[in-house]
């Protein structure tokens, strides 16, 4: 683009030549990052506090849904947001700092695929309206999420992998029945 911001997240442009350079970056000073790094902290123990106490008060699905749960979701979101922001404007990074990894230690990623073998994959995505009076909602956008999944599905099954399912979902991971026995004790 011409106008100075960025395609992705409409920020301005912090594409210099010494933070996106292929020379050593040093006398970088890291305050803004280690007080934003401060601020998620925060976030999350507060986020954690009131999980607690919402979860004392309500059954899980009502928990997920409470006000005070998803302002702080929200909050924790912004954050990470601002976190990448600042690592790719001082730094020229791609920080993938949200994405969830579970090591199941079911060995490592040397030992041969069989046919058949399969794991579960995850993308995710934190969605934010945009600051100014607009018809767009959250609740749209799983619509879109589900689209997208669905043209995914479909190219992989073009190229040749077996799809047994896919999910959409919001505020967490759809997960999948991973054990196929149990599906043949039904």
């Amino acid at each position: 683009m011409s106008d100075g911001r960025h395609d992705e997240h409409g920020h301005p442009d912090e594409h210099d030549p010494a933070s996106h350079g292929r020379e050593p970056l040093t006398g970088v000073d890291a305050g803004e990052l280690h007080g934003t790094v401060e601020e998620l902290a925060a976030a999350l123990h507060a986020y954690v506090e009131t999980a607690v106490g919402v979860r004392a008060e309500f059954g899980a699905r009502e928990a997920d849904e409470d006000p005070r749960v998803l302002a702080l979701e929200g909050r924790v979101g912004a954050l990470n947001a601002r976190l990448y922001d600042l690592l790719h404007a001082r730094l020229g990074l791609h920080a993938d700092l949200t994405g969830m990894t579970w090591d199941d230690g079911d060995g490592d990623a040397d030992t041969p695929v069989e046919p058949g073998d399969h794991d579960t994959f995850h993308l995710g995505f934190v969605v934010e309206l945009p600051p100014t009076v607009s018809d767009l909602t959250l609740d749209a956008v799983i619509d879109l999420v589900d689209d997208g999944g669905a043209q995914i599905a479909h190219t992989l099954t073009e190229r040749g992998y077996v799809v047994g399912e896919w999910g959409a979902g919001r505020g967490a991971p759809v997960l999948l029945d991973d054990d196929e026995d149990d599906e043949d004790d039904l």
